[in-house]
This record gives structure tokens, C-alpha cells and sequence, in this order.
């Protein structure tokens, strides 16, 4: 078994990471005291006390009701290099981070705005870690299909650096048949394309994400296993899922991480990933995850390194810096464990 310590050694790529998501209660109330805001908490612990969700859209709704701090492209800076630090300190030598555009817009912040501050936080944090990033914008299913298409086309105008699109929030009753015109342009355009599917909806939402979208890996894509064929199709196709263990735990995806279907996606030999999802609401950031599947699902060293490999592969890194990151990967699996 691995030690904290040791998990945190192993270089691993985060692929399934919202920025938003990383907004900690601490920075939630230095925010709102900057902007003049008068938060319905009473305190951090009233704050924290909320964090018990009892499905994804209880969670959605203290998500969105906690972003109102976000309001400056500084905002944003602060956020995206807060994240870097606390990531490469657990290993992470490449993120690639989702952002919800339309969440911000709604709310009247400038989408120039938005891309300013995510851009500027991550030349900070790589300039202080060395862990690189990349932006993948992501479109609010239950929102619609044009003003998705007209938000990447004001990314596109305002020469944004996405490298890709993804779809997120309520999945449930919002289908990806709804955004095939939005993928067909992100397609057009050369961008990278991924979606959550299979979290708490079924298996054919994975096979529309896959069929309709193209998409390159599929977010979450837990529910999965309740198909043999579609898991074949991933397997074959090499088709990563990004997993998000203590955030399925968290919304009840599973009762609890011992009923995780993560050895079934492994022991199949699908592409599978660890990720931190939303970190500041779930519990632990990616090197927490790491260390909780190896300690209450018996994975070893050679079984982590494996999901670190994973991590690699599913990147939409140069093959170049592929090659070197899983060179540190078996430097470490043939370091003794600490």
C-alpha cells in the first residue's frame, strides 16, 4: 500500500477538474468582503455544514449560489493559481481545466473577463509550480444548444485559448442529441471534444456522447458497466472516462467508495482516470482521491502508476511530453514506497 506521502510523489495529469469547483469557503467569504456582499452564511462551519448533498442538483445549486463572488478578472486569477499550488503539490504536473462560460454570463460578468483571469492564473501558477494547464470550455446542458454555439463563437472571436469544448451541469432528461450542432463546429474548428455522460444517467447517454458528439473521452462514464457492449466499444476504441471517486461518493452516485466500479472499469481494461471534479465541495483534491481508492479499494503501487499512465494517454498533451511524463511515472514505480 501506498503512503500520502508517495501518492503525492507520483506525476499525474488531472483531466476532469472544475475551476469553479475549487472556489475553498475561505476564499468564498474573502471574496464576498471584498465585493461588499453579504453571503447567507453565518460562518465557514455553516458554510462547510452545507456540503451535504444528497444528489447532483442539491450540489449544482450551492455551486452556482457560491460563484456570485466571482466577479473580476482578478477574481479568477486568484482562483486558477490558488488551484495550480494546491494541485502540484499533489503531484499534478499537467491540468486540464473546465470552465462554464454561460454560468458567468448569466450573472452579467464579461466573458473577456472570465478568459483574462483564467488565462493570467495559470501563467502565475505555472510560473511558480511548473504544472501546466489547459482551458476547456464547457456548455450548460440544461441551457441551450444556440446559445452554447453562440458562446464558442464569441470564444472563437475573441481568440480564447480553448483547446476544447465540453458539456456539464444537470445531465439527466438533457440528452447530447441536444448539442450535436455545437460539436459539429467545435469539430470544425479543430478543438478537442468531451462531455460528462454516465453519471447518474444511463448507459445510452454515454453511447449518444460517443455517436453524436465524437467526443474524444467521456466525463464520469461510470454507468458504463451496465453495459458489456458499450464497455467493449471503450475498450477497444480506447476511449478514456475521467472517474471522479470522491465526488460520486459525495453525490450518491455510489453509496460508498467500496462500491465503486472502479476495479470492474480497470479489470476490463477500459482507459480509466482519477480526478478531483469540484475539490472544494467533494472532499479531497486529485491526490486525496489517489490515496482513498488505494486505501479502501486495495489498488498497489503498480495499479496507481497504472491510472497515472491512464492519465497521460487520455491528455491532450504533445506526445513528446506524454513520453517524458510516463518516463517520471516508472521512475517512481521503481522508487520504494515511503
Amino acid at each position: 500500500m501506498s503512503s500520502p506521502t508517495d501518492i503525492t510523489a507520483l506525476p499525474k495529469v488531472e483531466l476532469h477538474l472544475h475551476i469553479e469547483g475549487t472556489l475553498e469557503p475561505e476564499l468564498i467569504f474573502e471574496l464576498a468582503s471584498r465585493h461588499g456582499m453579504e453571503l447567507p452564511y453565518a460562518s465557514l462551519d455553516d458554510l462547510r455544514a452545507r456540503y451535504a448533498f444528497e444528489d447532483l442538483q442539491s450540489f449544482l445549486d450551492l455551486y452556482y449560489a457560491n460563484m456570485a463572488v466571482l466577479r473580476t478578472a482578478d477574481d479568477f486569477a486568484r482562483l486558477t493559481a490558488a488551484y495550480l499550488r494546491r494541485a502540484a503539490a499533489g503531484g499534478v504536473r499537467h491540468a486540464e481545466i473546465f470552465f462554464d462560460p454561460q454560468a458567468h454570463l448569466v450573472r452579467g460578468v464579461p466573458l473577456a473577463d472570465v478568459v483574462e483571469g483564467l488565462v493570467e492564473g495559470a501563467y502565475a501558477g505555472t510560473a511558480e509550480t511548473g504544472t501546466t494547464s489547459a482551458l476547456i470550455a464547457c456548455f450548460l446542458r440544461d441551457r441551450s444548444s444556440e446559445e452554447a454555439l453562440e458562446v464558442l463563437e464569441q470564444l472563437v472571436a475573441m481568440k480564447a485559448p480553448i483547446i476544447g469544448i465540453g458539456l456539464d451541469s444537470a445531465e439527466v432528461g438533457h440528452p447530447a442529441s441536444e448539442f450535436t450542432d455545437v460539436y459539429a463546429r467545435a469539430a470544425e474548428l479543430g478543438l478537442h471534444r468531451v462531455a460528462h455522460a454516465g453519471e447518474e444517467a444511463g448507459p445510452d447517454y454515454v453511447w449518444e456522447a460517443l455517436d453524436l458528439l465524437g467526443v474524444q473521452r467521456v466525463d464520469h462514464g461510470v454507468q458504463s458497466v451496465r453495459d458489456h457492449t458499450l464497455v467493449q466499444r471503450l475498450v477497444v476504441d480506447r476511449i478514456p472516462l475521467t472517474v471522479c471517486p470522491l465526488s460520486n461518493v459525495r453525490l450518491r452516485v455510489f453509496e460508498s467508495l467500496a462500491d465503486h466500479v472502479l476495479p470492474q472499469l480497470l479489470a476490463a481494461g477500459v482507459v480509466t482516470t482519477i480526478n478531483s471534479d469540484d475539490p472544494a465541495y467533494f472532499g479531497g483534491y486529485v491526490d486525496d482521491n489517489y490515496a482513498a481508492v488505494a486505501d479502501q479499494l486495495g489498488l498497489d503501487r503498480a495499479d496507481l502508476a497504472r491510472l497515472a499512465h491512464h492519465s497521460v494517454e487520455a491528455s491532450f498533451l504533445p506526445q513528446g511530453r506524454k513520453v517524458a511524463l510516463d518516463r517520471e511515472i516508472d521512475a517512481w514505480l521503481g522508487e520504494p514506497a515511503s
